[in-house]
């Protein structure tokens, strides 16, 4: 409530907006924290394209709530996102950067070249840190880490040869590698990427070693699951999602049976 002089100089309150009386108060709401989040999320380049690699588990708070969120999805024949992080704000991304391919389409010069109006991964890359920095300084985030695979664009239009992998944060933060690790992975899995990888790993080897880190995600993060998506960007083929899958596990390590609490711990396992 607000002072206001009356007749006489005498101070009073001035009563409150009828909407503030009632308990309602009118303005945006931003996201002040991630509710139903999903975690890491793998990227590797190998030679002739970029695999990406996430599960499908998201949860509401620490509860293992949807076993079936894809975080991977192609924006155009040549470039994918994948994201960790607060599930809306990623399909508000998905919807932006999809709006942007149809209007890109719906004004190019010809309707029969639709790869050289396509935008490259480099393009999508350097237009969702400029989103996420604008949304940051707004104090209204997009509670997101961003991974983006595909190929760069020649001065032709044409698809180049060179592959791409960067990644955006939240606060527009923004880099590129030959191997990427969002969440957990960042810690977990981005030490064993960087032990095995080399540039011209086959595609086999590639997705080999991305689900060694998934497997040992879903033994080390509360977060994760052992059932899981693999996407890849190649010239010839573009992009392709895979259906979700399971990973097999192995849980008869002796680490995993021993009772600590045998050891003179505390008792925890």
């Amino acid at each position: 409530m607000s002072l206001t002089l009356q007749p006489g100089g005498s101070a009073s309150r001035a009563l409150p907006a009828a909407s503030t009386r009632s308990g309602v108060v009118a303005g945006t709401q931003q996201t002040t924290r991630p509710i139903t989040t999903g975690t890491s999320v793998l990227g590797i380049k190998y030679r002739g394209g970029v695999m990406l690699a996430a599960d499908t588990l998201c949860s509401y708070g620490s509860l293992a709530k949807y076993k079936d969120c894809r975080r991977l999805t192609g924006v155009n024949s040549r470039t994918l996102i994948g994201a960790s992080g607060e599930y809306s704000d990623l399909q508000t991304i998905s919807d932006l950067l999809r709006r942007n391919a149809l209007e890109d389409r719906c004004t190019a010069d010809s309707l029969y070249e639709e790869d050289n109006n396509e935008e490259c991964a480099g393009e999508v890359w350097s237009y969702l840190r400029a989103v996420m920095y604008n949304r940051r300084n707004k104090m209204n985030p997009l509670w997101n880490d961003v991974v983006v695979a595909g190929f760069q664009q020649n001065a032709d239009g044409t698809t180049s040869d060179s592959p791409f992998l960067g990644v955006v944060d939240k606060i527009g933060t923004a880099y590129e590698d030959d191997i990427l690790a969002t969440g957990f992975g960042g810690y977990i899995a981005l030490p064993l990427m960087r032990e095995k990888y080399r540039p011209d790993m086959e595609e086999g080897e590639a997705r080999a070693l991305l689900e060694d880190c998934l497997r040992i995600l879903f033994y080390r993060d509360c977060r994760a699951l052992n059932r899981v998506q693999i996407a890849k960007v190649t010239q010839e083929g573009g992009v392709l999602v895979s259906d979700p899958y399971e990973l097999d596990t192995f849980w008869d390590y002796k680490g995993f049976q021993t009772n600590k609490g045998e050891l003179g711990t505390d008792g925890g396992w």
